[in-house]
């Protein structure tokens, strides 16, 4: 581990790195673990573009009760929202009635090369966000 550019693991199994960009640009991160497999699977790296814009289906990292999480973001017909495991051998979590905030939006996946982009529809919505500095 570079010294100049710490990194922390986070209770989802993500490696950060809080070094290097700016907060508006896109960043990388680690999946370590495996709630999201198989579309994300363990030690895959997945590009995430810090905007706080929100539809279903999208894959988000967020933050919810101070626990940062890379998840699929559903609404159900009843208007509930959700952060969905792929992997069923992991919880979903119901966000409402929660303190969370979107830290940004999955837009691609690497896994040994082999580069996967994600395009979402243009209807979204605005979601809660935190400042990622931590200040």
């Amino acid at each position: 581990m570079n010294e100049q550019t710490p990194t922390a693991r986070s209770e989802m199994g993500l490696a950060l790195d809080n070094g290097g960009c700016a907060l508006q640009e896109p960043f990388a991160l680690q999946v370590l673990g495996p709630d999201m497999e198989p579309e994300f699977p363990d030690r895959c790296v997945v590009i995430i573009d810090p905007v706080n814009k929100v539809a279903d289906g999208m894959y988000i990292f967020a933050e919810v009760e101070g626990i940062r999480w890379l998840r699929q973001y559903r609404r159900d017909e009843k208007g509930r929202q959700w952060l969905i495991a792929l992997n069923p051998d992991f919880p979903d979590i119901a966000l409402d009635g929660l303190e969370w905030s979107m830290l940004g939006l999955i837009i691609q996946r690497n896994i040994r090369r082999k580069i996967k982009h994600y395009k979402y529809d243009a209807a979204e919505v605005a979601a809660p966000t935190t400042d990622l500095t931590g200040t």
